[in-house]
Order: C-alpha cells, then sequence, then structure tokens
C-alpha cells in the first residue's frame, strides 16, 4: 500500500493498529539484550548450530518465514488502522518472502518491542528480526547480523521553547529513551549523571516528551526527523550524537546458511534498485526533499 497519509496520520492509527495485531507478537516486558551467559550462551549456541544447515529448507517447509517488525515505529514498522504491518523494514521483509518463498504475503510479522528482538532471535520466535537493529559489537556477540542496509545515528529532539543543544545540558534533568535501544546503551555508558527515564513501546516514549516528563528524547535521528516534522513544537536539536552506526537484519547466532543468503539477498535490493524503491514508497513521502536517500541507504 502506498503510504501517501503524513507521519502524523500514521501516529495516530499505531495504536488502534497494534491493538487489532496483537497475535503477531508482544514480548515480555522487561527483558534486555545483554550477551547471554554460562550455560545459556552454550545452549544456545548449540541450538542455532543444529538449526543452520536446513534453515532455509525449513522455512520453504513452513511456508512462511517469520520477521520480527515494529509494530510503533513509523515510518519504518507499524501497524495501520487495518492491523496490516507497514512501513520500511516491511517492504524489505516483503522482498525476502517474495524471493524465498514466490509471494510477499508469505511473511509473518511477529512484533516485537526494541528490549525483545535478541530473544526473539535466540529464541527461535522469528527467523529474522527486520526491526531497525543498530548494528553493537555487544549484540554482535550472541546474534548474526547480515549486511546493513541503512545508516544511523543517535539524534536528541527537545521542546523548540527549550531546547537541549548540549548534553552538559541535561546533567541533573531526564532523558527520555527506549529500554533495549542503542541510546538507552549510549546514555547509559557514557553519561551516568543524565536521569534516564525508561518506557518499552515508542509511543510511551514519545507522549513522554510531550506531557513534560522529560527535557528531551533521544532516539535513531531518522526517526526523530519524521516525527519532528509532523509536531512542530519539538525540533532535533542535536542532529548527529555518537557514532555513526548500521541498521541490518540478524538471524540465529551460527545460522550461516539463512545468513548467506539474506545477504545476498541485500546485495541484490541494493544494485537492482528495489531498496531505494522501498524509501521512496516509504520514506519519501516523510521526509520530502530534505533528507537525501544517500545519507539513509547503506552501500
Amino acid at each position: 500500500m502506498q503510504l501517501h497519509q503524513s507521519f502524523k496520520t500514521l501516529l495516530a492509527t499505531v495504536v488502534l493498529g497494534f491493538g487489532l495485531a496483537a497475535c503477531g507478537g508482544g514480548g515480555s516486558q522487561g527483558s534486555s539484550e545483554q550477551p547471554a551467559s554460562g550455560s545459556n550462551a552454550t545452549n544456545a549456541s548449540a541450538a542455532s548450530g543444529a538449526a543452520s544447515d536446513d534453515a532455509l529448507a525449513k522455512i520453504k517447509e513452513r511456508g512462511v518465514i517469520r520477521i520480527g517488525v515494529f509494530g510503533d515505529k513509523p515510518p519504518f514498522g507499524y501497524v495501520d488502522a487495518n492491523g496490516q504491518s507497514q512501513g520500511f523494514d516491511v517492504e524489505i521483509a516483503k522482498y525476502l518472502a517474495n524471493d524465498l518463498l514466490g509471494s510477499p504475503d508469505k511473511v509473518e510479522f511477529v512484533l516485537t518491542e526494541a528490549a525483545n528482538r535478541v530473544e526473539y532471535v535466540r529464541s527461535g520466535k522469528v527467523d529474522l528480526i527486520l526491526a531497525n537493529f543498530t548494528q553493537t559489537p555487544e549484540r554482535a556477540e550472541v546474534v548474526d547480523f547480515a549486511s546493513p542496509y541503512m545508516n544511523v545515528a543517535l539524534g536528541v529532539v527537545s521542546p523548540k521553547g527549550a531546547p537541549i543543544t548540549d548534553l552538559s545540558q541535561l546533567e541533573g534533568k531526564t532523558l527520555l529513551v527506549n529500554k533495549g535501544t542503542t541510546a538507552d546503551a549510549y546514555f547509559t555508558k557514557n553519561h551516568p549523571n543524565i536521569n534516564l527515564l525508561k518506557f518499552d513501546q515508542n509511543t510511551e516514549t514519545f507522549d513522554a516528551l510531550k506531557d513534560g516528563r522529560g527535557a528531551a528524547l533521544a532516539h535513531d535521528n531518522a526517526l526523530l526527523w519524521a516525527w519532528a516534522k509532523e509536531n512542530p513544537d519539538f525540533e532535533v536539536s542535536i542532529g548527529n550524537l555518537g557514532p555513526a552506526e548500521f541498521i541490518a537484519p540478524a538471524v540465529q547466532k551460527g545460522n550461516a546458511d539463512l545468513l548467506n543468503w539474506v545477504n545476498g539477498e541485500i546485495a541484490a535490493m541494493k544494485k537492482d534498485g528495489r531498496l531505494k524503491a522501498a524509501y521512496e514508497k516509504t520514506l519519501l513521502p516523510v521526509y520530502g526533499e530534505k533528507v537525501k536517500p544517500e545519507a539513509l541507504l547503506a552501500e
């Protein structure tokens, strides 16, 4: 479906749609994306190794590929008013399903929150994650990342009437973040003097900013640009924070069969123009000409 509606409309329909699609996901509260240790890590590694050799064959036998996506992060992954998953990540997932199983409809979208992404991959709840998943060394210890499809950095959005243009302004104040995100990890590690108020879902975090429960909100800059465009009382006051990073699909650790196939698919999408087509369908209506696709799409 073409996304010609505004980002504001997308946010307005997310809560309703998320409820309609409740059967597609919803993980346990308070889980984290920390590397496994001891026997748990060993068991997970053994299980993934056993599944690796015939991963693609099992997906074909099942008839659907299970892909974890967000349900409340437009324009990347969200649920519309009809209970259907939409967004940039969703378009990529449909390409994968079409190439593997012959139809873009042969995908089961499993809704996830940021803090559940690693666990969903490790446990086999999904075949892969396409939920705006940033590559980090810590995550790479417990999942295998495929080739990236998007560039990203952190950003900070704050009220125009009280802009946060330097992190020193946040000392002793509250910064809003999502649990299990790179923003959560970055500020926890590098700025312990900043008070963090954490939420599971994006809708909760942005509502907290509107309600004044925090001085600012930190998240992926690509998401913040889109949100601020439709919320004129706020601005992305810090556009690039921390190191430049990449967003990529992730599969179970040791699942070389599926990993190699996804790598080939991402390379093909970049070469044949499908990745840019997904951008033009889902992100261009939100960003307009202000953001160039070359700035966001990984080479």
